[in-house]
């Protein structure tokens, strides 16, 4: 709906659908869906709690946002002055409202995310704050409900924002694994890091009738493809012909239908507590940094993207030997952008799953240039469960500017196979090694990159959007791009430093595309290093260990504080 007024004092407003003037109070009573053609407008947070749950039942979490600024990002405006802008505008701390209510009698751990929040962006302390929601639900054995609205992860907290697909992926597999339900609904819009993990990883997904979601927003997608787009492509409608959610329901019916979704999971979710994990024995350090001096942060994007990088069928060729190369998503499709197979690295059989780019034009384009479709993620994910039955450790090469953007890509949930590769990383019974070998392009590559233990070449990046997507986003051009690079804090020495990364594998002088082999055995040598000590522990612990690391990207580093209890 459109509006000149401020909201609170319009008396009239024009539908954004069909152009209708409309009297605001019947609009609200009509819970913000216009009479005449039923499109949903968008509800805020507040707004959206008041229409979902009993009257008086919400409690709010005692778990306050913190100011978090984790690696100075500056573009046109300080961080800080964003976050103090979007505070002053919405009246909220943060763009997720978290806390415990009762729906239709039927108490739940509930949280809300509000676009108006810097466009409900997925950042450390929304993450925090969603996870504590979900330990809350695990802890009092109620269901877990999440609504979603948000652009994806937030662009102005670097890759530390790309963890929190992965935490609060672990706390939803984590009431998997207890047996407590859990159910999304989503909002118009859900995009990025938000669809592509905790989104869609619940039990159930609801979708409000008009909501769109999808990992690529369509202006990426026309920008990248070139093509147009079907009729109500990524609608809510065209999720549910595809198979990526379970039902859509008009916002007049949603209160209902999750009302007998929590009636039949509270009766599902009454069995025994689940133990309490022990305290985390920690992580292995990582080694310390590579020889020779700081690098131009824009100057290792484009090392990165060199053409004659080693890519990871070079690597399967000669770091590990008897590669058998496994095909086929066994639902339809082999994905090119991802290879992987059997192997023996210092004499012991591994899984090895990597991105393949290319060096030459003709091999770059059959291989989509490194960005994996669902049936790549989908090929990835069940070598990750033959590694799993098999009793094999699994070792990742992450080289993709990201996941292939493609319409047929959306079309056949793009989103849920990138979650559903956190998800099962987050909880896989066998020891998991992540090399970044080249670009590690956001949710493209974390599907991939959830592991006990995270590697880096020297010369390799790491990021939550590529320097020229954040540059055209919150730069005035394109042209921008170095010095978005700078402020994204994506190479090897910036990632150590924040934690993310656990050890850097250095790179022949200048860089591995002029000594191949060398970067090959230096590889070989970093991986076995990593992934000998992690063969010899107790899978409960291993699975812990790894869900303690992205646990640490909330609390530990961000300092989310919890009030009095």
């Amino acid at each position: 709906m459109t509006a000149t007024a401020p909201r609170d004092e319009q008396l009239w407003t024009r539908c954004a659908g069909c152009a209708t003037l409309l009297y605001r109070k019947r609009l609200r009573r009509n819970l913000d869906v216009c009479p005449e053609c039923g499109t949903h407008a968008r509800l805020d947070a507040p707004a959206r709690l008041a229409q979902l749950v009993d009257p008086g039942s919400f409690a709010a979490l005692p778990d306050r946002a913190a100011e978090v600024d984790p690696i100075g990002f500056v573009d046109v405006l300080p961080y800080p002055h964003r976050l103090a802008a979007a505070r002053g505008d919405t009246g909220l701390a943060e763009a997720v409202i978290c806390g415990t209510a009762r729906i239709a009698g039927h108490t739940c751990a509930l949280a809300v995310m509000d676009f108006r929040f810097l466009g409900g962006s997925l950042g450390c302390a929304v993450g925090e704050l969603i996870t504590r929601t979900a330990e809350r639900a695990l802890a009092e054995r109620v269901p877990l409900v999440l609504v979603t609205a948000s652009g994806g992860a937030r662009m102005q907290e670097g890759v530390l924002s790309l963890m929190q697909m992965a935490t609060v992926s672990q706390a939803i597999a984590a009431l998997r694994g207890a047996g407590v339900p859990s159910v999304s609904i989503l909002t118009d819009p859900t995009y990025g890091g938000v669809a592509a993990s905790f989104a869609t990883n619940t039990d159930v997904v609801l979708a409000e009738s008009g909501a769109r979601m999808g990992f690529a927003g369509p202006r990426v997608i026309r920008q990248v493809t070139g093509r147009d787009l079907p009729d109500g492509f990524q609608t809510a409608e065209f999720l549910l012909r595809h198979g990526q959610v379970d039902m859509v329901v008009p916002r007049h019916a949603l209160r209902g239908r999750l009302a007998a979704l929590l009636a039949v999971a509270g009766r599902r979710s009454g069995g025994p507590r689940p133990a309490q994990p022990s305290a985390d024995v920690g992580a292995a350090g990582g080694t310390g940094l590579p020889r020779g001096g700081a690098r131009d942060a824009w100057d290792t994007v484009r090392l990165a993207r060199h053409p004659g990088r080693p890519t990871s069928l070079d690597y399967l060729e000669s770091a590990f030997d008897g590669f058998v190369e496994l095909h086929g998503d066994r639902l339809g499709g082999d994905c090119a952008a991802v290879v992987g197979g059997l192997a023996e690295l210092g004499g012991r059989p591994v899984m090895v799953i990597g991105h393949q780019k290319g060096h030459t034009t003709a091999e770059l384009m059959a291989r989509n240039f490194g960005m994996a479709s669902p049936a790549g993620h989908r090929k990835a994910l069940r070598l990750m469960r033959l590694a799993a039955r098999w009793g094999l450790p699994v070792v990742t090469l992450v080289d993709t500017p990201g996941a292939d953007p493609a319409v047929d890509a959306e079309e056949h949930g793009q989103a849920a196979a990138i979650a559903e590769n956190i998800l099962a990383l987050a909880t896989l019974p066998t020891p998991v090694v992540a090399v970044i070998t080249g670009e590690g392009g956001s949710g493209g590559a974390l599907a991939l990159a959830v592991a006990d233990r995270v590697l880096m070449l020297e010369h390799a990046v790491y990021s939550v959007i590529s320097p020229e997507g954040c540059a055209a986003i919150l730069w005035p051009d394109r042209s921008a791009a170095p010095q978005a690079a700078r402020a994204l804090r994506l190479t090897s020495v910036d990632l150590h430093r924040l934690g993310v990364v656990d050890a850097l594998v250095p790179e022949p002088t200048p860089a591995a595309h002029h000594d191949p082999a060398e970067a090959v055995r230096a590889l070989r040598e970093a991986v076995l290093a990593h992934l000998i000590p992690l063969l010899d522990l107790p899978t409960g612990t291993l699975v812990r260990q790894r869900r303690n690391r992205f646990r640490r990207y909330g609390a530990a580093r961000l300092g989310v504080r919890a009030g009095a209890r």
